[in-house]
């Protein structure tokens, strides 16, 4: 056989252990009956599962199946909205626990799988490359999720909750969305900001985070700019869009400039910033530097707390 599918092979079988089929029953009709389904992954040996949001929404129970087909009713720790993420915890032998990434470290074109249970298909794997990183993903009920890796491996509905791995097998994103009558554009929140929501999650069943309004997408910044200000920064954060009535549409933050400096500190990626936006100490006048064109610019916002619709 070829390396390159002995690669793809050799990374499943570190991870599919560890992926599981979920299930969500409501009651309907004065009965309960299956709702939906999803996917997720064990990440802690104590049978916690990253999940989506959505797969588990409005459930009344929860059934988790491993690869054995071992079928487990759930317990749900907490959930996310604004980052699409829900964690679940099943009591159970049998299974493995997926080795977690870094998603720093990834780079535009590398080759990433998805494994999941798109339309009920148990553990389908699906190939790609990663288009493009830190992007904020706008969902169909409007809201604004960061950290948002964008990859061409197929998606399909069930793949929800899944994980994106490497050719290491480690898991660098929660596969989230696809967009409808699209192609080759699948969307996965990044580990190290699913790390930081379980954190939260586990700790305080509930996640804070302060809100700006920001459409953002890293960029690299111009060697010349970086140079001319003896910038530490190699990529900063573009912005692409700013929400109406928003703290950033009351700064003088402007679409089409690059964000190189939050609270006194370089941010490089979505995620540097999501950190920032996790204490509730952020909840003041804030100083932003940002290139404009080529001007460097200084000013504040003040960050809001954001409430969950």
């Amino acid at each position: 056989m070829d390396s390159f599918s002995n690669m793809i092979i050799g990374a499943v079988d570190k991870t599919k252990n560890a992926v599981v089929k979920i299930d969500v029953y409501k009651t309907q009709q004065g009965k309960l009956r299956p709702a939906g389904s999803g996917s997720g992954f064990i990440f802690s040996s104590d049978g916690l599962i990253f999940t989506n949001c959505h797969v588990v929404e409005g459930a009344e129970k929860i059934m988790v199946s491993l690869l054995n087909e071992n079928e487990i009713e759930a317990t749900l720790i907490g959930k996310d909205p604004d980052t699409d993420l829900a964690i679940l915890k099943i009591y159970a032998e049998g299974y493995s626990v997926a080795k977690l990434g870094d998603a720093f470290q990834l780079q535009i074109g590398q080759f990433v799988i998805a494994i999941g249970n798109p339309y009920g298909y148990q553990h389908t794997v699906t190939t790609g490359v990663i288009s493009a990183l830190g992007r904020t993903l706008q969902t169909q009920s409007g809201r604004l999720v960061d950290n948002v890796i964008q990859s061409d491996a197929a998606l399909n509905p069930g793949n929800s909750g899944g994980p994106m791995i490497t050719t290491d097998g480690e898991v660098i994103g929660v596969n989230t969305a696809v967009i409808q009558g699209a192609q080759g554009l699948s969307f996965s929140v990044d580990i190290n900001t699913a790390k930081e929501i379980a954190r939260q999650l586990i700790s305080n069943g509930k996640v804070f985070k302060a809100y700006l309004g920001l459409m953002l997408q890293e960029v690299q910044i111009n060697p010349r700019i970086r140079s001319h200000y003896n910038l530490g920064n190699k990529r900063g954060l573009f912005v692409t869009k700013i929400e109406s009535d928003s703290p950033a549409s009351r700064s003088q933050l402007q679409e089409g400039d690059i964000i190189i400096n939050f609270n006194g500190k370089q941010v490089n990626t979505t995620h540097e910033l999501f950190r920032e936006l996790t204490s509730r100490e952020i909840l003041r006048m804030i100083d932003v530097s940002v290139i404009r064109h080529t001007e460097m610019i200084n000013f504040s916002i003040a960050p809001t707390e954001k409430v969950s619709r």
